[in-house]
């Protein structure tokens, strides 16, 4: 499942719509990326979207 364990955004579900005004249903998936991140001071694996990653909401462990 796409979603972010810091933030908690997930997929989000809408219409698309052509030029030729035919809707059809489509989801956006937000950029989820597993990363080594420092939990509780121990290293955990975890799915954090980009935009928490570049805020600095979370400290990788190398």
């Amino acid at each position: 499942m796409a979603k972010c364990e810091i933030c908690g955004k997930g997929v989000v579900s809408g219409i698309q719509l052509s030029h030729s005004h035919i809707r059809t249903k489509r989801t956006w998936a937000p950029n989820i990326q597993p990363v080594k991140a420092l939990i509780d001071g121990s290293p955990k694996r975890i799915k954090v979207c980009t935009r928490c990653l570049k805020s600095g909401k979370v400290t990788r462990a190398l």
